[in-house]
């Protein structure tokens, strides 16, 4: 890791009316192993639960540093800047490791801005309020959450609407409470967060068309259904009835060739995990769900995160329970890897399709 000078303290700007996170305790790190296979990997889902101490330089880093990796053996690990500047370490000047928790809490900051908003803040004032450069900002909101903030503002605006919709009245009025100064706009996002017009979405797919199929693989029977957009359910030991009890009004049909080439592209994936085909998809989901889903397809085949740690990595730290929630509520087996998570204490928990068959797609991951 790097070596250099004490790293000065910036000031704080607007950020210092927010209250600092908790700190991570010692008992709360992962253990020693564990640490040091996050900083060989450099993995920035881990940046804010420990940094890494060299006994050489003196330096202390956060764990996704790009500087050159130190010998083992000169690595301690603790858990937080403030216990490694008591232990006589200073703060590296590449990585940053003190500017991590100011991170968190600008997108704290952000989110929060955002979801009290009825319009959708422009990026120049969502900076200012947090105290950053704008195009700086959206880089780091990006990556903290997967998202940029306009599409994170543009998805909370469609749960709003999913929200109105389901209320029952007309369509129209719920566009207009969910915040949207014109259908048009509506009917566009609904494409991509609802997986179909609004109208549609009310009448439970009234006027979709949906071809579906199941499929033999090597680990059971599974359900391929898609809309004309892409793939809207993949799961295991589901068939006709289940699709029916989603998509009450949708027109169910056979598959067609179409079809026959996504199943089979699933199918292979069963079999090898670690691909990563580029196959359309429709589904639904909530600004949460989407951020979640997004931090999951971006876990390295053969590798693996705890639920703690995806929601830290879409910014919502505290929100842990949700986060395994909206791992529960993904419609897509395999193709969106909810079975790279696990739980805290290193346990596979729990699996929409059966425990087995997460340990079996991890095994052969890492096989």
């Amino acid at each position: 890791m790097a070596s250099g000078s004490a790293l000065s303290h910036n000031s704080m700007n607007q950020m210092t009316r927010l209250s600092d996170p908790p700190t991570a305790s010692a008992s709360s790190m992962p253990d020693p192993d564990q640490c040091w296979a996050a900083v060989s990997r450099r993995d920035r889902v881990m940046d804010g639960r420990f940094v890494g101490c060299v006994a050489t330089t003196g330096i202390y880093c956060k764990p996704s540093c790009a500087a050159r990796h130190p010998k083992r053996e000169n690595m301690t690990f603790l858990p937080d800047p403030a216990a490694a500047r008591a232990a006589g370490f200073r703060a590296c000047l590449r990585c940053r490791p003190d500017e991590t928790g100011r991170d968190q809490r600008a997108v704290a900051a952000a989110i929060a801005l955002i979801e009290a908003a009825e319009d959708a803040p422009r990026l120049n004032a969502i900076a200012a309020h947090v105290g950053y450069a704008p195009h700086h900002f959206h880089r780091l909101f990006k990556r903290e959450t997967g998202q940029t903030p306009a599409a994170f503002a543009r998805a909370l605006r469609a749960d709003r609407l999913k929200v109105a919709l389901d209320a029952g009245g007309s369509v129209t009025a719920a566009i207009y409470e969910a915040g949207y100064a014109a259908p048009s706009r509506a009917y566009a996002d609904a494409a991509s967060h609802l997986g179909m017009t609004p109208s549609a979405w009310q009448a439970g797919g009234r006027g979709v068309t949906i071809r579906w199929r199941v499929v033999d693989s090597s680990l059971g029977p599974m359900l391929v259904a898609a809309t004309d957009k892409g793939l809207c359910r993949i799961s295991f030991d589901e068939g006709e009835e289940a699709l029916r009890t989603r998509f009450p009004q949708a027109d169910l049909r056979p598959a067609d060739a179409a079809l026959d080439r996504l199943a089979a592209a699933v199918v292979a994936l069963v079999d090898d995990p670690t691909g990563a085909p580029d196959l359309p998809v429709d589904i639904g989901g909530t600004a949460f769900q989407q951020a979640v889903w997004s931090a999951l397809r971006a876990i390295p085949a053969g590798q693996t995160r705890s639920y703690g740690q995806i929601a830290a990595a879409i910014g919502r730290p505290g929100a842990v329970r949700a986060a395994g929630t909206a791992c529960g509520d993904n419609a897509l087996a395999v193709l969106i890897p909810c079975h790279r998570v696990l739980r805290s204490d290193g346990m596979a928990g729990g699996y929409a399709w059966g425990v087995e068959r997460k340990q079996a797609l991890l095994a052969r991951e890492k096989g």
